[in-house]
């Protein structure tokens, strides 16, 4: 029998969920979505012929509950699900900072929970997605979720521990790599080149190397120093990028967030 699987909070990442499992053969009739607005409800009614529902309705009716809300508002969010929710189901958190154990607290006890981190290329199919299991998943919960979320891109387990390095790292990433984007186009205008061109060879390039890190298997030092001349134009800007701290103040960057995804979690504890 199928399971029925609820996406809770259905903004741009859980649509993109709801996307990829009915892409990947889920039938629409065995998908609930929760929503703030109505409209919301019908525009997803239409578009993917789903069932919306309450949060209390959907936490009974589920065998799945994906929570995909917002960190700041998790607490209210499960003082109004708990009541309904057996110890049976498999709760899904993909709510940067929230542990496993801030909703094994609030739930039945047993219920197994699994903590998620994606990163927003799930809306284009290139997603990535870290997976731990709390204290009550099974080895069968956490291949459910490498299932539902392996729709969307892909996927590896980690251990809790590691999740706010992941959510540093991993879910915060691509912003960094539009920050770099959008500084080398500037940095393409300010050379004299036009806007749109400047843009268009840069995502192009960031695209290419991409490809190359992830099929060519060669570390990412041999993949620079292959385009790294002597005396040349690439050494030139690297010293460049060496002499400003660029290196230092992206271990920075990523400790602050890893640092700030903690404080998340316990300001909601």
């Amino acid at each position: 029998m199928a399971q029925r699987v609820a996406v809770v909070g259905t903004g741009k990442i859980g649509e993109a969920l709801l996307s990829g499992m009915i892409r990947a053969g889920k039938s629409p009739d065995d998908l609930l979505v929760t929503t703030r607005r109505a409209e919301r409800a019908e525009d997803l009614r239409r578009g993917y012929g789903v069932e919306a529902v309450s949060n209390a309705e959907a936490a009974k009716a589920a065998d799945i509950l994906i929570l995909t809300v917002k960190p700041q508002d998790m607490g209210a969010l499960m003082d109004e699900l708990a009541p309904h929710v057996p110890a049976d189901r498999l709760v899904v958190s993909g709510a940067a900072g929230i542990t496993t154990k801030f909703l094994e607290a609030r739930l039945a006890a047993g219920t197994p929970v699994v903590r998620v981190m994606s990163n927003t290329p799930v809306l284009v199919d290139e997603g990535m997605s870290a997976i731990s299991g709390g204290a009550h998943a099974t080895e069968a919960h956490l291949e459910r979720v490498e299932e539902i979320f392996g729709s969307v891109g892909k996927t590896i387990r980690v251990p809790e521990k590691q999740q706010d390095a992941v959510t540093a790292l991993s879910g915060s990433g691509p912003a960094y790599f539009y920050f770099l984007v959008e500084a080398m186009t500037d940095a393409g205008i300010l050379l004299g080149l036009p806007r749109a061109a400047a843009h268009d060879l840069i995502v192009q390039a960031a695209i290419g190397a991409s490809v190359m890190l992830r099929d060519s298997g060669e570390h990412p030092t041999l993949l620079r120093e292959a385009v790294t001349s002597p005396a040349g134009t690439t050494i030139a800007a690297i010293r460049e990028l060496e002499n400003h701290g660029v290196r230092a103040a992206l271990l920075a960057a990523l400790e602050a967030a890893s640092n700030r995804s903690q404080e998340i979690a316990e300001g909601l504890s």
